[in-house]
């Protein structure tokens, strides 16, 4: 790598890269934005309404070709590098939500907390008729740890596919230019000149945040994650070494982003400490590569494993037909009483990481932070 000379060191800082860019643009012109826009009101019950949705559409389209992401914001304030910075009024409120759920985190006083999520994307309201097996998996947790007095927060990703208006974006991948270019909370959404609002994530990172323990529960589906469960595990980056400071990066700046990186980043863990467990479903292959990736990616983050069995992959009904899966797990009582054990295990951990912290030795420096 290339390295600038200075008269204290025989290598100082190395020479910042310029962002790699080609030109390849993905702006669209007035015309595609309008019939896009109106797509939305395909319904004939809108065409009474045309001139109006076309008057919406000119100020969207303002909106897009003068790049207005975040049209209201406000001075950082006291707590950033650059406290006059301007940043998105909506990413502080949910930077301030983090901070709540951090401060309720850690109450000695209040009672555990465990986020249960179903990861499957099957809900019985919309096209498959009927409910996942997942969520009724997530019920057996949920009942058990209820039964000890744990405040369960279950969050059902399949209301991605089911609920008007619930969206999580996918992750642009900030971190590949430059870690500090990835805020915590994520600052890439929303975006009001692609109308990427509305995001979820904003209040499913309050959500880990809050919590003790964390306990997945998913089917397997070619091969790997759910979509839902992807798409948040995908946005749950910037938890793991995320920029807490975005004026540092003057917002979005690479460069600025990548020199920073270069001269040395401690890749903070926003999610550490607390406790996991994992149970991955399937009917023929692939439920034990998703729970080890599952288990790899909270290890990874430094969340720390529940013992026993409480990271577990079993087959339901396997390969029999998909008509009958749910009598398959009716049938399935050793399979309840493992999803039971696994909560049983992940509130014992979480008890003892209350207690005394989650494991660590501060002798061991990890050389490869990343």
């Amino acid at each position: 790598m290339v390295c600038v000379s200075s008269a204290n060191d025989n290598c100082n800082q190395p020479a910042v890269p310029e962002p790699r860019k080609l030109g390849v643009s993905a702006q669209i012109d007035r015309d595609t934005f309008r019939t896009r826009f109106r797509q939305r009101f395909y319904d004939p019950a809108f065409d009474g309404s045309m001139a109006e949705i076309d008057a919406l559409a000119e100020i969207a389209w303002e909106a897009y070709h003068e790049g207005r992401k975040s049209p209201r914001t406000r001075a950082a304030g006291p707590g950033f590098e650059n406290p006059e910075y301007e940043l998105s009024v909506q990413w502080l409120q949910t930077r301030e939500e983090i901070h709540k759920a951090q401060r309720a985190h850690e109450d000695a006083q209040g009672l555990t907390r465990v986020l249960l999520i179903s990861g499957a994307a099957r809900n019985e309201q919309t096209c498959p008729g009927e409910v996942s097996k997942s969520y009724r998996l997530c019920q057996l947790a949920e009942q058990t740890l209820v039964a000890e007095r744990v405040i369960v927060d279950l969050l059902d990703l399949s209301h991605l596919t089911a609920e008007y208006g619930r969206v999580i974006y996918p992750c642009k991948a900030c971190v590949s230019t430059a870690m500090p270019l990835c805020h915590w909370p994520c600052s890439c959404y929303p975006n009001h000149s692609l109308g990427q609002v509305d995001d979820w994530m904003n209040e499913i990172y309050p959500r880990w945040v809050a919590a003790h323990g964390v306990m997945i529960v998913t089917p397997v589906y070619w091969y790997q994650a759910p979509s839902p469960l992807k798409l948040m595990i995908d946005r749950l980056v910037c938890a793991d070494g995320g920029n807490p400071d975005p004026t540092r990066t003057d917002g979005k700046n690479a460069r600025k982003a990548k020199a920073i990186e270069l001269q040395g980043w401690d890749y903070p863990r926003h999610l550490q400490g607390r406790a996991f467990a994992t149970v991955v479903h399937g009917d023929t292959v692939g439920a034990e590569l998703l729970r080890r990736n599952l288990h790899d990616w909270l290890c990874d983050m430094e969340l720390v494993p529940a013992g026993g069995d409480a990271n577990i992959d079993r087959y339901i009904g396997y390969y029999g037909p998909y008509a009958t899966s749910h009598e398959a797990l009716d049938k399935d009582e050793a399979l309840q009483q493992e999803v039971r054990n696994a909560a049983r295990l992940l509130l014992g951990t979480v008890t003892r990481v209350r207690a005394s912290g989650p494991p660590k030795d501060d002798a061991v420096r990890d050389p490869r932070p990343k």
